[in-house]
C-alpha cells in the first residue's frame, strides 16, 4: 500500500467511497466521475503502479479483477444490453491515478 496513492487509501478505508463490493483482494467503487450511467471502477488493494508494472505473481490478480467486474455486470443489470473494460496504461493512454484499475461502463 502506498500512503500517497487515493486507491490505496480508499481501499484501506481512510477515504470514502461508494463501494459496490469488497473482498480481500480487491474493492470496486462508483467512480466519482462516470462517463456511463454504470461507471465502477476495480481496484486491486495490492499496490501495482500499470498494466507495464505486472508481474507473473500477479496473473490471478488480473483474472479475478475481469471475473468480478462480469459478476458486477449481472448485479447492475447491464450484462446483457452490454458493457465495456477498458485499462488505461500510463499518461499517454489516459491512465491518471497510477493505481492500476479497470474501469466497467454500461447501461446506456
Amino acid at each position: 500500500m502506498e500512503s500517497e496513492c487515493i486507491f490505496c487509501q480508499i481501499a484501506g478505508g481512510e477515504k470514502p467511497a461508494d463501494i459496490v463490493y469488497r473482498d480481500e483482494h480487491l474493492v470496486a467503487f462508483k467512480d466519482i466521475k462516470p462517463h456511463a450511467p454504470v461507471h465502477i471502477l476495480l481496484v486491486p488493494r495490492k499496490h501495482i503502479r500499470s498494466i507495464n508494472d505486472l508481474e507473473e505473481e500477479d496473473r490471478a490478480l488480473v483474472a479475478e479483477l475481469l471475473f468480478r467486474a462480469r459478476r458486477i455486470a449481472e448485479e447492475t443489470g447491464i450484462h446483457e444490453s452490454g458493457y465495456r473494460l477498458v485499462f488505461n496504461v500510463e499518461r499517454g493512454g489516459g491512465q491518471f491515478v497510477f493505481h492500476l484499475h479497470l474501469h466497467l461502463m454500461g447501461g446506456w
